[in-house]
């Protein structure tokens, strides 16, 4: 291919057969000859850091040049990269391949043009080649170096300790400091070397290829993974930056990626002068104008980002490089641009027939030097993927990426691991196109005009066939996995850096990145045993216990720190007490997941028997436990101390009420407090589990048993304290709630249930919310305030109430009389069962109160009680929504409140919850992957999903801090999927509320039978008597 300088290779120093490089030509053709004439040299700067000089005609096409460089490093998979130079203006542009060279570098002397990373695939496995990856490594170290690659410090460190192993091998402290100080890989490096040398601890053994391999599996979760930001302007003249990825046209502000415009939403792209127009498909369910706009500096940046456009959708979109576009008669208007060289799909093809041969090649800045394999017979497409990865990427679902372990790129993917235990390998490349369907659906034609250059999409017409399956599963950046297309492979362009739909999952039923569907190998190379799966279920609650332990020793502490608003003796009470606790868990979480990666099989350890147990590590662990009772004890404290504390300073209520509308504190911040104690009762229902599954003769049966018996023994003694702080902490949470209580929280008080129920009134049927107290009935109404509060209307003292049904007197149905001494209301439920549930808890109510010593005070702190006869009561009875706002009388009550309290779901989804529904949320706590669809989509997504406190929220993986979104599910149905609904797959459950409907999938029969039963205690209608019952089969 052209002149080129006859200097040695890498490849032919070792006495490897020349490469053909990165030709695009069908197999048997010839490449065209190469024009003659003057050679001109060009350096070329690699990704090493090296510089190449290359010597090539001027009348060359840029592919030559392109050619000639993958040439000299042996490189197959060359369509990845591409040649990025600055032009004569300045602007940094890609080597256009079809263009003479001469025409685009005009002074070649003084230019260097940079050999770089240009498509970044949404997958690094589909990368075949050890030396393509290795390529790959050298540019994400490259853009860490430069700031291009930002992410949060622990990813940092995770990637720069990778980087480590592969220069310098195992762990050594005094040579990995000394490495550091003579190496910068990343702005501030300083800061982070000690946190690089303990993640580099656990890379002992690893490959540099391995390293490579786990590189990549972290930066590809990055948002800023193959971003390359274009400074430009939306319609309102908002500063911005646009990028293109595999999945479409991307738009940041800052280092904040805003929004997403997926390649199958895109109609037609083009530029006139400066202006970057984006038309978008029409969609019924979006916002978003038909056209979009943006302003870019010059009419040259505008173009040269419309062309990185074009090249990204065809690589990843199309089956086939496009055909050029005939040449006009008399004239053209616009560009004859197009992308020239292999698709994704075509290299994937390449590589899968094996039309190459496996060479060696050096690592400059690596001591330790990594060959690739000179076979003689074809190898398998996946042969190269180092074999710890490989395992490592068979796990369970939802192995973060960025966890300071040696199993860090623990991924949720299927890979074989050799061909003799699994048989051939199945190539992750794509189906082979049916004969007569070279376009892909969507496909972008590469035309343009002088003043308005376009891209259109174009619909295939023919029918496509069936598609094969494909074995791979990626995961997106948002932690959801990516499959296969029903007719376009996983390679063309998933969603893998779409936005979250998570953004409002009651109002956004939008399509999600899709899952692949072959779960079934993975599932057979795990073990079936029900033990092993209540074994995962105490890791993956412990992960989510240990990060809620973290809202109050880090984040909140933290906070405090800042401000000196909490008294001394409180900061010694609340963290001295939860830091010993944080520490004892952490170690705790480590041998669990130790445990279960020898009972996987993930250990090189020979694992029968012995390790497939967890009854020993239970025990272990639960009589060290008993070491820090006296932490446990002082909870109920530190409650009781802090919000006697917040009451007495105005700053201290401030900081607390700033810190809940914080995202990290997704609950309540005294829910926080009581969580050890509610741990103790998970532990129980755990090992209650592991016995009731293992016959007494079984080798875990023993430990199993003795656990049991130490953990009921500890629940016993703080069964007391947690009732008490159960209540006390409900009766504070409720407080927010209100406008017009003082004393709200006081001794001797109980709450029963909370719920929306209709008042009858002169208006007719009134919706109001109900607050029931072992003394008092409340109601309330919301305000149209921005604190989102509840205003109190009334109160009806239960000593001397009676209650009756009046659906006949009314003639509203589920309508009940509550008649007190000074005054009587009718109200009515949603429906039959509401109206029982209340019934049955408001004469158990008053059943309390006429025990009682007497009547109750007086409280509300606003109106005075209302002394109207029950019939000018009903009349009378005139409250509107716009008095609301009158009766503030403090800041309090104007300062922001979270506004998806319980109190507010009930609201908005006319139900009612009681203290003792409150108790079996707590014991019903889960955490786990769950794959999810909407109902109009066609994939599935992975998500880490943690059910409490009746909602289940959902993370992008189990490292994350704070969720993406929440969904309560008070008033939600939970089935299976009917066959009608053509969800084919095992282990599926179905939400629905009204019109929203979403499905997910566990991974085992365990897993879904334990989310059903959890889920389940939050949207069944179960009577007080049958929870009572349960309540007492578990026994504290």
């Amino acid at each position: 291919m052209g002149e080129i300088e006859q200097r040695p290779t890498p490849g032919s120093r070792l006495g490897a057969q020349e490469n053909s490089g990165i030709s695009t030509l069908e197999h048997g053709q010839k490449p065209p000859p190469t024009p003659s004439g003057k050679l001109m040299s060009i350096k070329i700067q690699m990704l090493d850091d090296t510089q190449e000089a290359f010597e090539v005609p001027q009348r060359a096409p840029g592919k030559v040049l392109l050619d000639a460089v993958c040439n000299h490093l042996n490189l197959v998979e060359g369509d990845y990269f591409g040649l990025e130079f600055p032009d004569h203006k300045k602007i940094t542009v890609w080597l256009d391949l079809l263009k003479p060279i001469v025409k685009q570098i005009r002074r070649p002397k003084h230019v260097v043009v940079k050999f770089v990373v240009k498509f970044f695939p949404p997958d690094h496995t589909q990368l075949q080649e050890e030396l393509t990856r290795y390529l790959f490594a050298l540019q994400v170290k490259q853009d860490l170096a430069q700031g291009r690659l930002t992410c949060n410090d622990t990813s940092a460190a995770l990637l720069i300790s990778h980087i480590v192993q592969s220069e310098i091998g195992d762990f050594d402290e005094a040579s990995d400091r000394e490495h550091l100080a003579k190496n910068k890989y990343i702005p501030q490096q300083d800061a982070l070397e000690d946190k690089i040398v303990e993640f580099h601890h656990n890379h002992i053994g690893q490959t540099p290829a391995e390293s490579d391999f786990h590189l990549l599996e972290i930066a590809r979760r990055l948002e800023m993974y193959g971003i390359r930001l274009h400074p430009a302007k939306d319609r309102e003249g908002t500063k911005i930056n646009l990028a293109v990825a595999n999945t479409g046209i991307l738009v940041f502000q800052g280092f904040t990626k805003i929004n997403a415009f997926n390649w199958a939403k895109v109609r037609k792209l083009s530029f006139k002068r400066k202006r970057f127009l984006i038309k978008l498909r029409p969609d019924s369910n979006s916002s978003y104008q038909d056209t979009l706009e943006f302003l870019m500096a010059s009419r040259d940046f505008c173009k040269s980002f419309w062309k990185i456009c074009v090249e990204h959708h065809a690589f990843f979109r199309l089956f086939e490089e496009p055909k050029p576009k005939p040449k006009p008669v008399l004239f053209s208007r616009g560009s004859s641009f197009r992308f020239s060289g292999r698709t994704q799909k075509q290299v994937l093809d390449y590589v899968k027939e094996g039309g190459h041969k496996k060479v060696q090649f050096e690592r400059k800045h690596s001591k330790i030097h990594s060959i690739r394999s000179l076979a003689m017979q074809p190898t398998e497409p996946n042969s190269e993927v180092p074999k710890q990865a490989q395992q490592s990427a068979s796990l369970t679902l939802g192995e973060g990426a960025d966890s300071p372990s040696g199993q860090s790129c623990q991924q949720g993917k299927e890979l074989k691991v050799s061909a003799e235990e699994c048989g051939p390998h199945q190539s992750p490349a794509l189906p082979k196109s049916p004969v007569g369907n070279k376009k892909a659906d969507g496909a972008v034609k590469a035309t343009a005009e002088e003043e308005e250059e376009v891209v259109k999409d174009r619909t295939q017409q023919s029918k496509p066939q069936p598609p094969q399956p494909s074995t791979e599963l990626s995961i997106n950046s948002q932690g959801g996995a990516v499959p296969a297309s029903v007719i376009l492979s996983p390679n063309l362009s998933p969603d893998t850096k779409q936005a979250s739909p998570l953004v409002s999952p009651l109002l956004n039923d939008q399509p999600c990145p899709r899952t692949d569907d072959e779960e079934e190998g993975r599932r057979k190379r795990f073990p079936t045993d029900k033990a092993y799966f209540i074994a995962k279920e105490v890791s993956t609650t412990e992960r989510t216990y240990l990060k809620d332990l973290e809202v109050i020793t880090s984040w909140f502490q933290s906070t405090v720190s800042k401000e000196d608003s909490m008294p001394e003796a409180l900061k010694s009470l609340i963290f001295s007490n939860f830091e010993p606790l944080h520490k004892f868990h952490t170690n705790f979480l480590k041998e669990i997941e130790q445990r279960l990666a020898l009972w996987e099989g993930r250990s090189n350890a020979h694992i029968r028997g012995d390790y497939q147990r967890i009854g020993d590590v239970m025990l272990k662990n639960i009589q060290a436990m008993k070491q820090l009772a006296t932490h446990l004890w002082k909870h109920g404290e530190a409650l009781e101390a802090l919000e006697t504390s917040i009451k007495s300073s105005r700053r201290l209520e401030n900081l607390c009420r700033d810190f809940e509308l914080q995202k990290v504190c997704y609950l309540p911040l005294n829910t926080f407090l009581l969580r050890p104690l509610h741990r103790l009762m998970h532990y129980k229902q755990v090992l209650e589990r592991l016995c009731k599954h293992h016959p007494p003769s079984h080798a875990d049966f023993r430990d199993c048993r003795a656990a049991l018996a130490e953990i009921t023994e500890m629940v016993a003694q703080l069964h007391g304290t947690m009732i008490k702080m159960e209540n006390f902490q409900k009766l504070h949470e409720l407080k927010k709630d209100l406008i017009g209580i003082d004393n709200l929280v006081i001794p001797g008080r109980e709450f029963i249930r909370l719920g929306s129920l209709s008042k009858l009134s002169g208006k007719g049927l009134q919706q109001r919310m109900f607050f029931l107290f072992n003394d008092v009935l409340l109601y309330t109404s919301r305000g149209l305030t921005a604190s989102n509060q509840f205003k109190v209307h009334g109160q009806l003292p239960l000593y001397g109430m009676t209650i009756e049904e009046s659906e006949d007197e009314w003639g509203v149905p589920h309508c009940l009389t509550l008649r007190g001494q000074r005054q009587s209301i009718i109200v009515a439920a949603s429906s039959r069962s509401e109206m029982e549930k209340w019934v049955e808890d408001i004469q158990m109510a008053i059943d309390l109160a006429e025990k009682s010593s007497g009547p109750t005070p007086e409280f509300l702190a606003s109106s005075p009680p209302d002394n109207k006869s029950p019939d000018e009561a009903a009349v009378a009875d005139q409250e509107s929504e716009d008095d609301l706002s009158a009766s503030r009388t403090s800041l309090e009550r104007q300062a922001p409140h979270r506004g998806n309290t319980m109190v507010h779901v009930c609201w908005h989804r006319n139900t009612s919850v009681s203290m003792v529904d409150f108790s079996v949320a707590v014991e019903n706590q889960l955490s786990g992957n769950l794959l999810r669809k909407f109902k109009n989509s066609n994939g599935w997504q992975k998500l880490w999903v943690v059910f409490t406190n009746f909602c289940l929220f959902f993370y992008k993986s189990h490292q994350d801090n704070h969720p993406l979104a929440s969904l309560p599910l008070l008033g939600y149905s939970l089935t299976i999927p009917s066959e009608s609904e053509d969800i084919h797959k095992d282990y599926v459950f179905k939400l629905h509320f009204k019109s929203h409907v979403y499905y997910f999938r566990a991974e085992s029969e365990y897993t879904f039978e334990r989310w059903m039963e959890v889920i389940r205690s939050a949207t069944s209608s179960a009577s007080r008597a049958h929870i009572l019952s349960h309540k007492d089969s578990h026994v504290y």
